[in-house]
């Protein structure tokens, strides 16, 4: 069975180094929760903390509503993948995958059964017989993992498991896991930097900076709606313009570089007044055009990337701001480095942060900590 983890105000502290200080987290049952942060902030320790690994300084670790501070990790019952598979060398693929259940002292007859339908599961059974150092890095992953699923734990865990791969393999092992955590309903806890990773294969997405929790949402409310500027940056590329809000009639008014200026009337209602901030334009939420305009930003074409679907431009602005814009690949050519062009940006799209505080003014801002 799979249970919800709750953890209330938990603190980690290595000499007079505090790593964690106040964070709380519900995490549901049977749910893809990635903690998804750049190194040093937190992540890894946070799920040694959940797996016993490591001390626990202050607060309160649940499983359902039994409390696991002092639980021996081998009694949590939880399944661990790591970064390295840690998988036995000495032994083949079958044993390797059998190791859990015959250290619970399972039968014969159910350590064969279930050994042979996890192997399956993951695609893994031709290979049964082999040593490890006859397997790809995915294959040995797959035992990894299956190794973890076959005791049947209420929590899976797992550590960066796919940064020893190379690209290709890294997003098919994603599917992979994905696909196998959903068919087997397991609450599944795991780490990474990588952000197009936690946005293929989360449900939902804690968002981590230095020991504190940023934001915790879906991957589409994130991306879209993040909660700050640490969120914005990391999470996808992400054009950063200087700006003022304005009020004129009432309505809040965009500016940029003291050119480009447009109403934003979904800026929330306390922050409408006049202040400084900071706008944030993904790539693809730049409207480029190569005729004259207006009013807007003028911009010139350094270089481009042509990447099949979608061409990468990088500009500059007048002012000298660097600026990268995702378009559609055009079927007659690329547009020539050192154009000129007009850019607008899809206003409904774009996020407003404080240039002081970084909080984001844009509405419909979600942190969802339940």
């Amino acid at each position: 069975m799979s249970v919800c983890i709750k953890i209330n105000n938990a603190v980690k502290k290595y000499g007079d180094n505090t790593i964690i200080s106040d964070l709380s987290l519900h995490i549901r049952e049977g749910e893809f929760f990635t903690l998804l942060g750049p190194s040093g902030c937190g992540k890894t320790t946070l799920l040694r903390m959940i797996a016993g690994f490591n001390s626990i300084e202050g607060g309160h670790f649940y499983f359902n509503e039994k409390r696991i501070n002092d639980i021996d990790p081998a009694k949590r019952n939880i399944g661990m993948v790591f970064q390295n598979y840690a998988i036995f060398p000495n032994m083949s693929v079958r044993d390797n995958v059998a190791f859990g259940l015959k250290n619970r002292k399972a039968d014969k007859k159910t350590i064969a059964s279930e050994t042979d339908k996890f192997m399956k599961l993951m695609h893994i059974d031709e290979y049964a017989d082999r040593m490890p150092d006859r397997l790809s890095g995915g294959q040995q992953q797959r035992v990894a993992l299956a190794r973890a699923l076959v005791i049947k734990p209420d929590v899976l865990l797992m550590d960066e498991p796919l940064s020893n791969l190379d690209a290709k393999l890294r997003v098919e092992m994603r599917t992979v896991i994905k696909d196998i955590q959903h068919a087997v309903g397991i609450t599944n806890v795991y780490v990474t930097h990588d952000q197009e990773e936690a946005m293929a294969v989360s449900d939902r997405i804690a968002v981590m900076n230095h020991g504190d929790i940023q934001q915790i949402g879906t991957p589409k409310t994130i991306y879209q709606r993040p909660a700050n500027l640490f969120v914005a940056t990391f999470i996808g590329r992400s054009n950063i313009l200087n700006g003022s809000l304005l009020m004129k009639e009432g309505k809040p008014y965009v500016c940029i570089e003291g050119i480009y200026e447009f109403e934003m009337p979904n800026i929330r209602e306390e922050e409408q007044k006049e202040q400084d901030i900071k706008i944030s334009v993904r790539p693809e939420e730049f409207i480029l055009n190569t005729e004259p305009q207006d009013g807007v930003l003028r911009a010139t074409i350094d270089s481009s990337v042509f990447l099949g679907i979608n061409t990468h431009y990088f500009l500059h602005t007048e002012k000298g701001e660097p600026i990268e814009v995702i378009q559609e690949s055009l079927i007659d050519q690329t547009i020539p480095d050192g154009t000129k062009v007009w850019l607008t940006v899809k206003k409904e799209k774009i996020n407003v942060f404080n240039t002081n505080t970084e909080i984001n003014l844009v509405k419909g801002i979600m942190n969802d900590m339940e």
